[in-house]
């Protein structure tokens, strides 16, 4: 259950569609449930938050992703966010489940993607093409929540004119999500040409001066720029997620 269903619930009992008895039954069981010995699936974090639970799924078992999967489209949640999903795994839900696999993002999706609720537009750029798998995470993870994405990738400060020539997706979005590896500058020139918030990703792309992202990681921490701010190496997800709750803020 989300705040739109708990608000729809609360209008049926003020009408008196549903009574207040039915009501209060259905909240009262709807904080979690109990899969086995493996999961104890949160149904009131929609509540809660606004937004459902996600499904990380690395590191899990495949029978158990698709557990808990299953208990979610039995309770009716719609769409069902699954990240780091291997394609064993996708494979195992897909036999059971409307699963909608993004082998490049590892991203899976249950269900119909929602009809765009955001305030304005999530536009997600990425420094190379290399950078496309974390951006896709976050920019699925974007429209999954409700909000229309604009994709500009592989406009890298190596050829800035590839960046300038797309200044009116960039001046027009809300939020912008920036998405690079090597060295990290993407998210400091974007910076300082929008007028939104900008949140960077770095990635763990470059050679071995890279550190695996962290140098790109230090220096969108040390960004000159203002309006950004950074989340973890290659956390495509967690962009996506706060992207949306900008979006959604009035």
């Amino acid at each position: 259950m989300d705040k739109t269903e708990m608000m729809r619930l609360l209008h049926a009992v003020a009408d008196g569609s549903v009574s207040p008895e039915d009501a209060a039954l259905k909240l009262k069981t709807q904080p979690f449930e109990e899969i086995g010995s493996y999961a104890k699936v949160d149904f009131h974090r929609g509540i809660r938050q606004g937004v459902p639970e996600i499904i990380y799924g690395a590191g899990k078992a495949d029978e158990h992703i698709l557990g808990i999967a299953r208990k979610m489209h039995e309770r009716g949640q719609s769409p069902i966010l699954i990240t780091r999903l291997t394609q064993q795994a996708a494979d195992l839900v897909a036999a059971e489940l409307p699963l909608r696999y993004d082998p490049l993002s590892k991203t899976g999706i249950i269900g119909d993607m929602p009809a765009p609720t955001g305030k304005g537009t999530v536009l997600v750029a990425t420094g190379g093409t290399s950078d496309i798998p974390v951006a896709e995470e976050a920019a699925l993870t974007a429209e999954v929540l409700g909000n229309t994405v604009v994709r500009l990738y592989d406009v890298g400060v190596s050829g800035i004119h590839r960046l300038l020539s797309h200044m009116e997706d960039i001046m027009s979005a809300r939020v912008i999500v920036a998405v690079a590896g090597m060295e990290g500058a993407l998210p400091s020139v974007i910076g300082g040409l929008a007028d939104c918030p900008v949140i960077a990703v770095p990635t763990s792309v470059g050679y071995g001066a890279s550190l695996g992202g962290v140098a790109a990681l230090l220096s969108m921490l040390n960004s000159c720029a203002s309006g950004v701010s950074v989340v973890n190496i290659d956390n495509g997800f967690g962009a996506g997620y706060m992207a949306s709750v900008i979006n959604h803020l009035d």
